[in-house]
């Protein structure tokens, strides 16, 4: 078959058989994944809500009933949001946004109490260490007074990323994850964080002191992750800045956002940096969700985000379908090939990130994978993670099927030069 680059509008290339191919028109392929985005931020959005709601009745009416729901509306909170992940490297309204929302790994001695004998008392690199916000109205942080009597989401807003350093994480999923679960205190032995219902109870109930002030932080954090996503879900709507961007042209700065973003994720961050740094270290202080052992399920998510922007196709939480013209479609129109290709290594990779769910819910969660030892559940990783890599060397000959160029994805040590790991 003779390849046709096309970027503009739909044309004929010749026949695959007796069978005619026509190609979309970029502009329809990036209308879709547009769509696509503007669907997985609203589906973000209406399950922060619905975990504002657990929190707040969490704060007014504080229960083991009240928290296990709050912990659950968390959990079903990542699905959507750890879809649009795809989303991050090729577009820079939205690269240089995710850290308010998913910054991670965090100093958590910022926000509330830790066990000081795992995670210690100060740390050179870091002044706001163990901070403490729950506990102490007043902050003293490389030498400057901060008022903290009033948790707002003004208040944690400020202490994001204090004194530039990336883990103080005060707001977001993982700032929300820790006042829900607290530390993973079991290493990589079964279990998650410890917290019970009762660090937020009222009056003499209360455990660990504080606990209004550490209803009143969860309830800013929320409050804030959910204005935070609201904006990001307009950039994608008709009329939206991040809309606009992808869609102007002649579709090219589009196409490269989509690979870019397809090849940064899978390789460099969510193969590299997410899940091969801790099975190389078996640390289980490397993985995504720590808190609450949700890793398995957001590695997972990851994964069938790839998919979905490559298929042009999205399923939302109410269980209706987005779909319309894909880079599929556009790649099979130039190279057959390469897409039954890609198509299959997408699925092998949403198969491998299956594996681990699966194994999670048999009680086997990501930190007990990666540990030490357990060569079975090393086994289970190395594999999610050689499918990733797989799948990179067919996104990158996508470049040359639909004519662009200029494309760099995210490294990683753990993959390129994993003896310079310690």
């Amino acid at each position: 078959m003779k390849i046709a680059k096309i970027l503009g509008t739909a044309v004929l290339v010749s026949t695959l058989g007796a069978q005619a191919y026509a190609a979309p028109a970029a502009k329809d392929v990036l209308t879709t994944y547009a769509d696509i985005a503007h669907a997985g931020y609203e589906d973000s959005v209406i399950t922060a809500k619905k975990l504002q709601t657990a929190v707040n009745t969490l704060i007014a009416d504080p229960s083991a009933t009240s928290f296990d729901a709050a912990k659950s509306a968390w959990l079903a909170a990542r699905a959507p949001y750890q879809q649009t992940e795809v989303y991050r490297f090729g577009n820079a309204i939205v690269d240089d946004w995710e850290g308010k929302v998913n910054a991670w790994p965090l100093d958590e001695g910022l926000i509330d109490y830790v066990e000081t004998d795992l995670y210690g008392e100060e740390s050179e690199e870091n002044p706001a260490y163990a901070a403490n916000v729950i506990a102490n109205p007043s902050l003293s942080i490389s030498g400057e007074t901060i008022d903290a009597s009033i948790i707002d989401t003004g208040l944690i807003e400020s202490l994001h990323e204090i004194d530039d350093v990336e883990s103080n994480v005060a707001t977001g999923y993982h700032a929300i994850e820790f006042l829900l679960w607290g530390q993973d205190l079991h290493g990589t032995d079964a279990g998650n964080g410890d917290r019970e219902w009762t660090d937020y109870a009222k009056g003499d109930d209360c455990t660990n002191g504080n606990c209004d002030r550490r209803g009143a932080y969860l309830k800013a954090a929320t409050d804030l992750m959910v204005s935070d996503l609201e904006w990001m879900t307009a950039q994608w709507a008709d009329g939206g800045e991040a809309r606009a961007t992808v869609l102007e042209g002649d579709g090219v700065p589009g196409l490269t956002a989509m690979v870019t973003g397809m090849g940064s994720l899978s390789y460099g961050e969510l193969g590299g940096e997410r899940t091969k740094l801790g099975l190389l270290l078996h640390d289980p202080e490397e993985e995504h969700d720590c808190f609450s052992d949700n890793t398995h399920n957001s590695h997972y998510y990851d994964a069938l985000g790839i998919q979905n922007v490559y298929l042009g196709r999205y399923t939302r939480v109410d269980g209706s379908v987005v779909e319309g013209a894909s880079l599929s479609d556009l790649v099979a129109a130039n190279d057959a090939a390469l897409d039954t290709e890609l198509r299959g290594k997408l699925a092998s990779s949403v198969l491998a990130g299956k594996a681990m769910v699966t194994r999670a819910e048999g009680g086997e969660a990501f930190d007990q994978l990666i540990a030490m030892g357990n060569d079975d559940g090393n086994a289970v990783v190395q594999t999610f993670v050689d499918a990733l890599v797989d799948q990179t060397k067919s996104i990158e000959q996508i470049i040359a099927a639909v004519g662009i160029d200029g494309i760099e994805f995210e490294g990683s040590d753990s993959l390129d030069n994993p003896t310079a790991v310690n």
